[in-house]
């Protein structure tokens, strides 16, 4: 007797779980034609138990190329003052970049006011998109205060922000963060290699030093399937 198209589906999703547990991000996965040949169902069901793990981040399709093992989501912790290039090594990850823009630039009045500069003065903007492994991660856009523009004149490719920051006694110590979720735009779809459908999570944070002064002003455009961000909550018994 024939199983039901829904327990069939869920013994190819288990079938496909197994594979990618033996798998390395990246690996062509079997088609959905020969899924059908090895369990006997139609496109249909095949289909729908391929989704299942797509949905679940852990399988990706490219259209005429097949389905592929999707790379595990990097945990990252919100308001973290680590940098992309620390954290990404805490992982057992190589950290690299690319360098999109480097220059000084007119901030806005809200940039500045995050900032706490009192006048309009060009601040350094560094943009970059940073890969994990080779894999796109992220684009981050990072505003940086005028007194710290000697960033300019370091690499800015295989360098950390961070590091070149407590090179010159400002350590970043607090970040104050907030994370939103949209569709990915034409530009993010393509730096990220995303999806059509691709959605990012966006994060904008004020890093300060240890002195409660400004560093930066930094949003971050992660591409959200290849992250999952983590809190620490505690109670706070202090009268509102």
């Amino acid at each position: 007797m024939t199983k039901p198209s829904a327990a069939r589906y869920e013994e190819i999703a288990a079938y496909l779980r197994a594979l990618v547990a033996q798998s390395n991000p990246g690996d062509l996965l079997p088609s959905d034609a020969e899924l059908c040949e090895r369990f006997e169902v139609s496109r249909m069901t095949a289909r729908q138990a391929v989704q299942m793990l797509v949905n679940e981040h852990l399988l990706y399709r490219k259209r005429g190329k097949g389905t592929f093992v999707a790379n595990r989501p990097v945990p990252r912790v919100l308001g973290s003052p680590l940098s992309f290039s620390e954290s990404t090594r805490r992982r057992g990850l190589i950290p690299t970049s690319r360098v999109l823009r480097a220059e000084r630039v007119d901030a806005t009045e809200e940039e500045l006011t995050a900032l706490e500069l009192e006048e309009p003065s060009p601040v350094v903007l560094v943009e970059r998109l940073r890969l994990a492994d080779g894999v796109p991660m992220a684009i981050e856009r990072a505003l940086i205060t005028p007194s710290c523009d000697f960033v300019l004149d370091e690499d800015l490719a295989s360098g950390s922000l961070h590091q070149m920051f407590e090179a010159h006694g400002r350590m970043p110590t607090t970040a104050f963060a907030r994370v939103t979720s949209r569709k990915a735009t034409a530009k993010e779809r393509r730096l990220l290699d995303l999806s059509p459908e691709g959605v990012v999570l966006s994060e904008q944070r004020t890093i300060v030093d240890d002195d409660q002064v400004p560093l930066e002003r930094t949003e971050t455009i992660y591409a959200a399937e290849r992250y999952v961000f983590e809190a620490v909550l505690r109670r706070d018994d202090t009268p509102q």
